[in-house]
């Protein structure tokens, strides 16, 4: 059998210096890799409330979370943390902060949000509320046990990807986040039909369920490409004011909640349930700071009960049934109070 040629030595000449070739200047004609800056911030999707979830296999489904939606933006400077309303809270999750950086050196935003889970898994607003603090002094509470569960990827790797249609930019925030199961951690979506997942997830006490349409880019704004089906219908409220108790002369009987109508706000009723003796007691100390000093109440009022106003600053998440024929909340419960610097959504009537 005959040997095998002898390769000849890459370098012929072992003696002669290494020098590499001097680098040139790039000819402009040369094409460049676009890489698209990474965006301050980016105004959230939000999703359409529907009564019955729409048809069709296009739509992606996942429960909805009970918590304060999240933009995690992750770079080699740093982790920054942004409400929906674009205030940086990144002090107030240290746990996802963590988690965040464990998630590098790429850079990204992850669309998400942060939960409290109660001692049977589900998230639960009140215990996040409690964890944070909801009033200004409490504004630098931290919510170290929240888990942040991220359902869109938004910015990846120098590549801004709002115009990928959602079903890549799932595939590509399930690779980023590789199975992670910490901090933070990937929404789960469900291959079934809407209409019984939805019975499932109201007979378990959860809050309803979330479509995303497969095929659209991502779209800032309510623009119907995600839409909600809640079990219990919940919102977002001014506290305008209080009624006095008798029983409790430093509590109140119930607060009078109001939403906006184009640019005006209106009464929408009262709520009386829901709340804790303590909860009471520390939100008319918030309320007697903010009394309205007017003569004239700040909407229009045409009911008997001695009403004590005060300045629509407060927003209330309510839990309610439905809606009266005169425009008022149909057995309404308090949950707890949203951050105002937050920008929470306060429910618009149509």
């Amino acid at each position: 059998m005959p040997k095998p040629p002898r390769s000849k030595p890459l370098l012929r000449d072992a003696e002669v210096p290494i020098r590499s070739r001097p680098r040139g200047k790039r000819n402009p004609a040369q094409p460049q890799l676009l890489f698209d800056p990474m965006p301050e911030r980016v105004e959230p999707v939000l999703a359409q409330l529907k009564s019955h979830p729409p048809k069709g296999s296009e739509w992606s489904w996942e429960l909805k979370l009970d918590g304060y939606r999240l933009a995690v933006h992750i770079e080699p400077k740093g982790i920054k943390i942004l409400t929906r309303g674009g205030h940086d809270w990144t002090h107030r999750f240290p746990a996802i902060e963590q988690a965040a950086r464990a998630l590098g050196p790429a850079t990204m935003i992850i669309d998400g949000e942060a939960v409290v889970l109660d001692d049977e898994g589900r998230p639960d607003f009140g215990l996040l509320q409690q964890s944070l603090g909801a009033s200004s002094k409490q504004a630098g509470n931290r919510a170290s046990d929240a888990i942040f569960y991220a359902f869109d990827l938004i910015y990846f790797d120098g590549h801004d990807l709002r115009g990928v249609e959602y079903r890549s930019r799932r595939h590509l925030l399930d690779d980023a986040l590789n199975g992670n199961d910490g901090a933070i951690r990937l929404s789960e979506t469900f291959d079934t039909e809407p209409a019984l997942l939805l019975e499932h997830v109201c007979r378990l006490g959860l809050e309803g369920i979330i479509g995303k349409h497969l095929d659209q880019p991502y779209r800032s704004g309510r623009t119907g490409d995600w839409v909600k089906i809640k079990c219990v219908q919940s919102e977002a409220f001014f506290i305008v004011g209080y009624e006095r108790s008798a029983a409790s002369p430093a509590g109140f009987g119930s607060l009078v909640l109001a939403a906006y109508r184009d640019d005006d706000l209106v009464q929408v009723g009262s709520v009386g349930t829901g709340f804790k003796q303590a909860e009471i007691i520390r939100l008319r100390k918030m309320l007697d700071t903010l009394r309205w000093k007017r003569k004239q109440p700040p909407l229009p009022y045409s009911g008997s009960a001695n009403i004590v106003w005060v300045q629509p600053t407060l927003i209330a998440e309510i839990e309610f049934r439905a809606w009266t024929s005169d425009g008022k909340l149909r057995h309404p419960s308090y949950k707890g109070l949203r951050e105002s610097q937050d920008n929470a959504d306060v429910f618009r009537l149509d």
